[in-house]
């Protein structure tokens, strides 16, 4: 849309909860044998905050720039997965008129639904991806 997403965020209800600490509050995943806070990806433009993970800024030192480069890497992956998401389901790519707390419940039903026709061989036709792409430009949010 016009708006960057930090501002649309910083804006939302989402922002207000999660500094609240009423999503994921100190939860903690263990990936091999290392426990991780459960975080937020967001670009330069997003508030550093204990939930939200963005990359260095300034003069940065080779291990700085290495985590920007996997920090960037895993953003592109996020986006990629909710490009592919909009390309199945074209109800995400406009407003929704859900109310606030079921948002996430059609969400992770999509991630389902997508995931069950990724396991029984229907392909993701790139083309869908494309044609999201440009009914998301045509549905513009306002600013």
């Amino acid at each position: 849309g016009k708006v960057h997403d930090a501002r649309v965020v910083r804006n939302s209800g989402l922002f207000r909860r999660l500094q609240e600490g009423i999503y994921f509050p100190d939860q903690k995943i263990t990936v091999g044998d290392v426990e991780m806070p459960i975080v937020i990806l967001g670009d330069p433009a997003y508030p550093l905050m204990p939930w939200l993970m963005k990359p260095y800024t300034g003069a940065l030192d080779s291990s700085k720039e290495l985590f920007n480069y996997r920090l960037s890497k895993c953003r592109m992956v996020v986006e990629c997965a909710f490009g592919r998401l909009k390309g199945h389901w074209r109800s995400l790519l406009t407003r929704s008129d859900l109310s606030e707390t079921n948002i996430p419940i059609v969400i992770a039903a999509c991630c389902v639904l997508y995931n069950l026709c990724e396991s029984k061989g229907e392909t993701f036709m790139a083309g869908w991806e494309v044609e999201a792409n440009c009914l998301a430009a045509a549905y513009a949010q306002p600013d």
